[in-house]
C-alpha cells in the first residue's frame, strides 16, 4: 500500500472536502425550495419536513459512525458517506413525490452534517491520528470550512439557472462520487494512531470508555450543555428573518445585517487559528457559552440598526468558534480510546434535541407575547447552556 498522506496533506485535504460537503448536504436545500415549489406545486412546510427528518437521521447515525471510527475504520465512513451522498443527490434528482423527497433525505440525513462526512468523524478521526495535533487541524478544517455557505448559494444558484434544479442535483451527485469520495479515500489511507497507553502522571482513568462516560455526571452535563446551546442557535436561524421584520426591518435591511453572519465566523477562526491554539478546549467554550445569551439578549433588547449589527457580528463570532470548542472537549475530558464513540452519543442527543428546535418554538409563540419574548426565552436556554457547562467541572484528563 502507498504510503499514507503527510499530516498536512490529510488536513488539506479533509478540508477541502469539508468546503464541498458543507456545501452540498447543509446549505443547498433552501435554494432549491422555491424551484420545486414552482415545478410540483408543493408547500414549503411539507417540503421542510423532509429537511427536518435529515436532521433527526443525522443524530441516529452518529453513534454508529462513532463506534467504526474508533475501530480503526475512518477511511471507509468518509468515503462511504460520500459516496451515500452522492446516491441521495441522485435520488433527489428523480423525485415526483413527497414520500420519495422524504426517502431521499432519510438517505442524505445518514450522509450529512456530522454523521458520515463532516466535522464530527473529521475531527474524531484527526484527535486518533495526531494526538498532538488535533487541535490545529480541528481549527484549519473549521476556518476552510466556514467559507462553505458563501460558495454553496451563488453556485447552486448558477447551477439551476444552467441546468434546471434536475439537472444542478445530478451535477452536484456527480462532485461527490468523483471529487469527494477519492479524496477522502486519498486523505486517509494507512493506519490510525493507537490511543496512547496512559502515564503515570495521569489521573486515572487516562482514557474513559463510553460506558464510564455514561456513569459519570460530566458526559450529561456537557451533553446538556450543547444541546441547549444548539437548541437555541437552531430556533434563532428558522425565525430570524420573522424576527427582523417584527423589529420593523425591509428584506434588504435584514439582509444587511445577516450577511455578517458569515464573516465574523470566519473572523473568529482565523483569531483561534493565529492566537488561540494555547487555548484550552474548556476554557474556549466557556467564553463562547458566555457569549451566548448576550448576543441574544441583545437580539431581544435592540431595534436600531447598530445594535443589530453588533448582535450578528457577536453571534456569528459565537457560532464559529464553539465548533472549535466542541470538537476538543471531548477529547481533553475523556481521552482518545473512545472519541468517536462518546462524541457520537453526545451528538446524537444533541441534534435529535435540536431537530425539535422549529417545531417545539412555534409553540411556544401559540403562548409568548411576541418575538421579543422568544428571544429572551432563548437568551435564558444560553444561560442553561453555560450553567450546565460550568457543573461539568475541569477535566480529568488530556487527551
Amino acid at each position: 500500500m502507498p504510503p499514507a498522506p503527510s499530516y498536512r496533506s490529510t488536513v488539506a485535504a479533509l478540508a477541502f472536502g469539508q468546503i464541498l460537503s458543507w456545501a452540498a448536504l447543509y446549505y443547498t436545500f433552501t435554494t432549491f425550495v422555491l424551484p420545486m415549489e414552482r415545478a410540483l406545486g408543493w408547500s414549503t412546510p411539507a417540503m421542510m419536513g423532509a429537511f427536518t427528518l435529515a436532521l433527526v437521521m443525522w443524530g441516529v447515525a452518529s453513534y454508529a459512525v462513532g463506534v467504526a471510527i474508533d475501530r480503526g475504520r475512518g477511511r471507509a465512513v468518509m468515503a462511504g458517506g460520500s459516496a451515500l451522498a452522492a446516491l441521495g443527490f441522485a435520488m433527489w434528482s428523480r423525485v415526483d413525490s413527497l414520500p420519495l423527497l422524504y426517502a431521499t433525505w432519510a438517505v442524505l440525513g445518514t450522509a450529512m452534517a456530522m454523521a458520515m462526512t463532516l466535522y464530527e468523524p473529521a475531527f474524531a478521526i484527526l484527535t486518533r491520528r495526531y494526538p498532538q495535533r488535533y487541535m490545529r487541524g480541528i481549527s484549519t478544517l473549521t476556518l476552510v470550512g466556514g467559507f462553505a455557505s458563501t460558495l454553496a448559494f451563488p453556485a447552486t444558484v448558477w447551477l439551476i439557472d444552467g441546468l434546471g434544479w434536475r439537472g444542478a442535483l445530478l451535477f452536484i451527485a456527480g462532485l461527490m462520487l468523483f471529487v469527494v469520495t477519492p479524496l477522502h479515500a486519498w486523505a486517509l489511507r494507512g493506519p490510525s494512531a493507537p490511543p496512547a497507553p496512559p502515564t503515570s502522571a495521569e489521573a486515572p482513568p487516562a482514557h474513559t470508555t463510553l460506558d464510564a462516560a455514561l456513569r459519570g455526571r460530566s458526559f450529561w452535563l456537557l451533553t446538556a450543555a450543547f444541546t441547549c446551546y444548539y437548541f437555541a442557535a437552531a430556533a434563532l436561524w428558522v425565525h430570524l428573518m420573522p424576527m427582523l421584520a417584527a423589529k420593523g426591518l425591509t428584506e434588504a435591511q435584514a439582509l444587511s445585517v445577516v450577511v455578517w453572519f458569515g464573516p465574523a465566523q470566519v473572523f473568529g477562526r482565523l483569531l483561534h487559528a493565529r492566537f488561540g491554539l494555547r487555548l484550552s478546549p474548556r476554557a474556549l467554550a466557556l467564553a463562547m457559552l458566555a457569549l451566548l445569551p448576550l448576543a441574544l439578549a441583545l437580539f431581544a433588547l435592540v431595534d436600531h440598526r447598530a445594535g443589530l449589527l453588533l448582535f450578528a457580528l457577536l453571534f456569528g463570532f459565537v457560532n464559529g468558534l464553539i465548533t472549535i470548542a466542541r470538537g476538543g472537549v471531548v477529547p481533553e475530558f475523556f481521552g482518545r480510546a473512545q472519541v468517536g464513540r462518546i462524541s457520537g452519543a453526545m451528538s446524537s442527543i444533541t441534534l435529535v434535541v435540536r431537530s425539535t428546535a422549529p417545531l417545539a418554538t412555534a409553540w411556544l409563540l401559540l403562548v409568548l407575547p411576541g418575538y421579543r419574548e422568544l428571544t429572551l426565552a432563548l437568551a435564558g436556554v444560553g444561560i442553561a447552556a453555560f450553567a450546565c457547562f460550568v457543573w461539568a467541572g475541569r477535566p480529568r484528563v488530556s487527551g
